[in-house]
């Protein structure tokens, strides 16, 4: 399977001339530039700055990660962009289809998707945005994938609590969040509530709170939600099945009634639908309605494994975007 990938150094001049700029990102730009436009290789840029191979490997990384170059792949036509193409018209949404080969474990295919994933969201996110972000194994993945793409006045939202019986949860999601602060510049609301109370009616009190409706209205306030799909059967298990999230009762239940998987602890069945599953009445995620609301809802799945539960989130409208992985994508195509 082949590729083109294009990579392109974009200077980006200071109007003030005065303005100093520090000896390792004016060394990066410039590496950047020979290696990316000129097409030098690494050794005849360590001759021209006077450094070594590596010294000049690790500014030309540096480049990449402060957000100097913008690669931009641009694929010929391959099973990958056939598969998103067939998928796309289908569904009516836009797909991106990660290239994968058998050779990869599912921590790898993973890794590849999450990837890729945080690099589309560099060109999603925007200034005066507000942004919905889920937690899991999946989206822990992607904002440790995430570069810097420094924005303006825009916030990131936590989608559902992460407290449980056996953990606060705080440091797990904060950590995603963070991350996703630091990536984008953002004010990073969090959303201190368990995963799922005990009880409906506790959930129907706390939603009454201050403090809770707060971060609700900044929730109603999305342009972007982001996040993946758990499922019971998952390769790489989801976050909420593995993590002392269910018991052993919930668990059977949700296969009794048909459940494929949830988004942001919200469950669905394979048409899509949430309605009369008991756990949603207690869980502190958005409805599915709340999240059909949102403009774009990026979906990142890494995985075979995710299909029942792609197949229900697409039935019920909940995808506008989403990222799969190649073998994946094939077997969404299967049916």
């Amino acid at each position: 399977m082949q590729e083109s990938v294009r990579g392109t150094a974009r200077a980006r001049p200071k109007s003030d001339t005065s303005v100093q700029v520090d000896p390792k990102s004016r060394d990066a730009l410039r590496a950047a530039h020979l290696y990316y436009v000129q097409d030098m290789k690494m050794e005849s840029i360590a001759r021209e700055l006077g450094t070594s191979r590596s010294t000049v490997s690790r500014l030309l990384s540096f480049a990449k990660r402060t957000g100097m170059v913008s690669v931009e792949i641009n694929p010929a036509a391959n099973m990958s962009v056939m598969a998103a193409a067939q998928l796309s018209d289908m569904y009516g949404i836009s797909v991106q289809v990660v290239p994968t080969d058998g050779s990869l474990d599912d921590t790898q295919v993973l890794q590849r998707v999450s990837a890729h994933a945080a690099y589309v969201l560099g060109n999603m996110v925007s200034s005066s945005m507000t942004v919905g972000v889920a937690w899991g194994s999946t989206m822990q993945a992607l904002s440790a994938a995430l570069g810097s793409h420094p924005t303006h006045d825009t916030v990131i939202v936590q989608l559902n609590g992460a407290a449980n019986p056996n953990t606060s949860g705080v440091g797990y999601a904060s950590e995603i969040l963070t991350r996703f602060g630091q990536a984008f510049t953002a004010r990073v609301e969090q959303f201190p509530v368990p995963a799922f109370f005990d009880r409906a009616a506790t959930r129907e009190a706390m939603w009454q709170e201050t403090s809770v409706r707060r971060v609700l209205k900044v929730q109603s306030e999305m342009n972007l939600a982001v996040f993946s799909l758990g499922a019971a059967n998952a390769a790489v298990a989801s976050q909420v099945y593995r993590g002392g999230y269910l018991s052993e009762a919930e668990n059977a239940q949700l296969r009794e009634i048909g459940v494929v998987g949830d988004v942001a602890t919200v469950f669905f069945d394979a048409a899509g639908r949430s309605q009369d599953i008991e756990i949603n009445n207690r869980s502190t995620g958005p409805s599915l309605a709340a999240l059909r609301a949102v403009p774009r809802r990026l979906c990142v799945v890494a995985g075979r494994s995710k299909i029942p539960a792609v197949r229900g989130a697409l039935a019920g409208g909940l995808i506008t975007d989403l990222i799969i992985d190649e073998g994946a994508a094939l077997a969404l195509l299967g049916g």
